[in-house]
C-alpha cells in the first residue's frame, strides 16, 4: 500500500501537455495516515543503510561517466545536454541517463563556478530524484545538490519550482547557478516580492524558477481565480481541444502547472509554516467608516481586567471573555451602535481588540515603520510586505499603534500547504532538520527521509547550557560570553527570537564596549552585506531567525584558527529542528567552531508550556552547580517543546481539515 501511494505522489498521474498539469488529490482516512505516519518514522532509521549501498553504487557510476565529460568543449558539453533530453523523454530517469545527467550538471558546475560536487551531494542529489527528502548538514552545500535535480528535470521538459523561503536565498542561488544551467542550454527565472503579473509569467516560462514558497502559493491562487468555472481538467482538456478558451485565461495565467517541485528548508515550509492556510484576498468595506468601531472596541478592552473579565491562554495564543467580562462588555457597550449593539459581533470584534492589545506586540510580531504596520515572518524573521492578519485583527492593531487604518479585506481563495504541495507531480526537498518530522511528513507529503553523511567529519563543539531565574541576568551572561569570545579574534553570532530582543541586546553589549552589527526586520536590506562580514575577527552579529536558516557564513582564515564561529542560542524555540539551525551557522564544511545556550526561566517557552509546579521547582533547582542547572534547563526544553510540538501537530491537522470543508463548500476545489 505504501509503495503505491508513494508512486501515486511522485509518477502523477497525467501527461505533461495537460493544460495546468497538477496532481490528483487524494483523501486519507485515520487509519492510513497512522500508519504512513509510523512507516515514515521507522524507515528514516531503518532504511537508510539500504538506499545508501544503492546510492553508493551510482556514485561510482557519475565517477566514471565524468571522465568522458570532461573531455568536452563547452559546445559539445551544451550539445550533449541537448541529445540526452531525448533520451529522457524516452527512457526517463533510468540509472544510465540519470548518470549522464548528473555527470554534466557537475562538469558545469565546476567550469563555470569553480564548485565540483562532493558523492555526498551526488547521494542527496539522487535521493531527490528518487522523491526522497535529503537531510543534509548545514553547511553542506545544499544550494549546488539541489542542482542536480533540477537539470535532469529540466532535461526531461519538466518545470522545475525551486521553492526556498525568503527573496534574499532565491536570489543568491538564481544568481549563483544562472551560468550553470545556461551551459547546459537550461534558463533560469526569478520570482520576488514586488513584481508585475508579466514578470512573473517570464519568471515560470523558464526551465528552472527561483521563488519563495508564499509568492509561489498566492501566484497558484491568483491562477485558480483566473481560470474560475473553467479549472476543472475536463473542462480544461475540452478547450484545449476545441480552442474555447474564450476569456483567454491560459494568457492570464502565471504558472504552467504543478510538475516538479524542489523544496528547500523543507521543514520549514511543510511543517512549521503549515499551521495557517494562506489567504488571498480582496478589499472589503469602507476604512474610514470603521476607525471609530475599531477605536470604541479598543476602548471597551482597556478597561477589562485580566482574570476576572478574561483569560489569556498562553499555550494557546488566544483570549476568552468570561461569564463576568461578558456582562462587563454589555455594560460598556450599553450607549454604542452598529455592530457593537450585536451581542455575537461585540463579543468576537472585543476579545479581536483584546487579542491585538494582549497578544500582538511590536517588535515581536510586527514592526511600524512609515505608519504602517508590517507583520514580521516568525519563521524567517523578515517583513511580509503586502501581508495582513484577517478578522480585523490587522486593523485594530493600526488603531492601537495610530496607524493609517487599512481598508478590511475579503477571502476570495485560500489553501494549505499541505494541500498545495501535494498536487506537484514530483515533490522533493532537502533540509538540514527533517528527522524529527519524519512520521509528519511521510503521513501528509510522501516524502521519506533519507539522511545524508557529512563530507567531512564536524568540528562542532558544544560549549554548555546556562539557565538564569530572570531575563535580565541572562543578558548580563550574554555580554559576559561574548566580550570573552570575541577577544579570542573569533567571531561570534547571537541568535535571537524577536526584533525587540535583538535590538536590547545590541544596546547592552554597546554599553559594554563592544561593537555589534544587528540583523533584523528592519535592516532587511543589508542582509547580504551583513552576513558577508559576519566570519571576520572579533565581529560580533546579533540576529533574529533572519539567520537562522541558508545563511553562509564564510569564516576569515585567522578566524578559522582562532577556533571558528560561536554561536550563542539567547532563547529556545518551540521547536528543537529550529535550535538546531542556528547551531548549524558554525562548523560547517569541516570548519571549527562552537555554540551554547543561555537562556533564562521567563522565557517565552518555558512560560507558555512549563506549567507553575515545573517552574518553581526549576527555580530553586537553579541555585544549584552548574552541571545540575544545565540538566535542569535541557529537560525542561525537552518537556516544553514536545508539548509545543503535540499542539502545533494537531493545529496543522485541524487547519487542514479546516481547509478541506471550506473550500468543499465554496467550490473552489472542484471534484478531483
Amino acid at each position: 500500500m505504501i509503495a503505491a501511494r508513494r508512486r501515486h505522489l511522485i509518477d502523477g498521474s497525467l501527461p505533461t501537455g495537460t493544460p495546468y498539469v497538477e496532481q490528483v488529490q487524494r483523501h486519507d482516512g485515520w487509519l492510513d495516515s497512522a500508519l504512513l505516519a509510523a512507516w515514515g518514522r521507522v524507515s528514516a532509521h531503518l532504511m537508510s543503510r539500504f538506499e545508501r549501498a544503492r546510492l553508493d553504487r551510482l556514485v561510482q557510476r557519475i565517477e566514471d561517466e565524468e571522465k568522458s565529460v570532461a573531455a568536452l568543449t563547452d559546445a559539445a558539453l551544451l550539445k550533449a545536454a541537448d541529445d540526452l533530453r531525448s533520451r529522457l523523454a524516452v527512457a526517463g530517469t533510468q540509472p544510465a541517463e540519470l548518470t549522464r545527467a548528473f555527470a554534466l550538471a557537475r562538469e558545469a558546475t565546476r567550469r563555470h563556478i569553480g564548485l565540483r560536487h562532493f558523492p555526498v551531494q551526488l547521494i542527496g542529489g539522487a535521493a531527490m530524484m528518487g522523491g526522497a527528502l535529503a537531510e543534509m548538514e548545514a553547511g553542506e552545500g545544499k544550494t549546488i545538490t539541489a542542482l542536480l535535480p533540477a537539470v535532469t528535470a529540466a532535461l526531461m521538459g519538466r518545470p522545475v519550482h525551486v521553492v526556498t523561503v525568503n527573496d534574499y536565498l532565491a536570489r543568491r542561488d538564481a544568481e549563483q547557478l544562472r551560468p550553470v544551467y545556461a551551459a547546459l542550454g537550461l534558463s533560469t527565472g526569478l520570482v520576488e516580492n514586488g513584481q508585475e503579473p508579466r514578470e512573473r509569467q517570464q519568471a515560470y516560462a523558464c526551465d528552472i524558477t527561483y521563488c519563495t514558497n508564499k509568492e509561489l502559493v498566492f501566484d497558484y491562487l491568483r491562477d485558480r481565480l483566473a481560470l474560475g468555472v473553467r479549472r476543472g481538467r475536463a473542462r480544461l482538456l475540452v478547450d484545449e481541444l476545441f480552442k474555447t478558451d474564450l476569456a483567454g485565461q491560459s494568457q492570464r495565467l502565471l504558472l504552467r502547472g504543478l510538475h516538479f517541485a524542489i523544496v528547500d528548508e523543507a521543514d520549514s515550509v511543510l511543517i512549521d509554516e503549515a499551521r495557517t492556510p494562506l489567504i488571498l484576498s480582496g478589499i472589503h468595506g469602507d476604512a474610514d467608516r470603521d476607525v471609530e468601531l475599531y477605536n470604541n472596541a479598543l476602548q471597551v478592552a482597556r478597561r477589562l481586567m485580566t482574570g476576572g473579565d478574561f483569560k489569556i491562554q498562553a499555550d494557546e495564543k488566544t483570549i476568552r471573555l468570561t461569564p463576568h467580562g461578558e456582562r462587563r462588555v454589555v455594560e460598556l457597550t450599553a450607549k454604542l451602535s452598529g455592530l457593537l449593539s450585536s451581542r455575537r459581533a461585540r463579543d468576537e470584534l472585543v476579545q479581536q481588540a483584546l487579542a491585538a492589545l494582549h497578544l500582538f506586540r511590536r517588535d515581536v510580531q510586527y514592526i511600524v515603520a512609515d505608519n504602517k504596520v508590517q507583520i514580521v515572518d516568525e519563521f524567517t524573521g523578515r517583513v511580509m510586505p503586502d501581508r495582513s492578519w484577517e478578522r480585523g485583527i490587522h486593523q485594530l492593531i493600526e488603531a492601537k499603534e495610530n496607524c493609517m487604518i487599512t481598508q478590511r479585506r475579503q477571502t476570495l481563495a485560500r489553501i494549505t500547504y499541505q494541500r498545495f504541495f501535494r498536487r506537484y507531480r514530483h515533490l522533493c526537498g532537502m533540509t538540514g532538520t527533517a528527522i524529527e518530522a519524519a512520521g509528519e511528513l511521510r503521513a501528509v507529503y510522501g516524502l521519506r527521509v533519507l539522511r545524508i553523511p557529512t563530507n567531512r567529519a564536524l568540528q562542532r563543539t558544544k560549549v554548555g547550557t546556562r539557565m538564569f531565574p530572570t531575563a535580565g541576568q541572562k543578558w548580563n551572561a550574554v555580554v559576559e560570553a561574548v566580550n570573552a569570545v570575541s577577544h579570542q579574534g573569533r567571531a561570534v553570532l547571537i541568535g535571537t527570537r524577536s526584533v525587540e530582543a535583538s535590538e536590547r541586546v545590541g544596546e547592552l553589549l554597546r554599553k559594554s564596549g563592544l561593537n555589534p552589527v544587528i540583523l533584523n526586520a528592519r535592516q532587511d536590506r543589508l542582509e547580504a552585506d551583513i552576513v558577508a562580514e559576519a566570519g571576520q575577527p572579533g565581529r560580533i552579529t546579533v540576529a533574529t531567525n533572519m539567520a537562522g536558516r541558508g545563511t553562509d557564513i564564510q569564516l576569515h582564515r585567522d578566524v578559522r584558527e582562532a577556533g571558528g564561529l560561536h554561536v550563542i542560542l539567547t532563547e529556545y524555540h518551540e521547536s528543537a529542528r529550529i535550535d538546531r539551525q542556528l547551531f548549524g551557522r558554525s562548523g560547517r564544511q569541516g570548519d571549527p567552531g562552537s555554540y551554547e545556550s543561555i537562556v533564562a526561566l521567563d522565557d517565552e517557552l518555558f512560560q507558555r508550556f512549563a506549567g507553575r509546579p515545573a517552574l518553581r521547582a526549576a527555580a530553586g533547582a537553579l541555585r544549584r552547580p552548574d552541571r545540575v542547572q544545565a540538566a535542569i534547563a535541557i529537560g525542561l526544553r525537552r518537556v516544553c517543546q514536545s508539548a509545543a510540538e503535540r499542539l502545533h501537530a494537531g493545529t496543522r491537522r485541524f487547519t487542514l481539515a479546516d481547509d478541506q470543508r471550506f473550500n468543499q463548500m465554496l467550490g473552489f476545489a472542484g471534484q478531483e
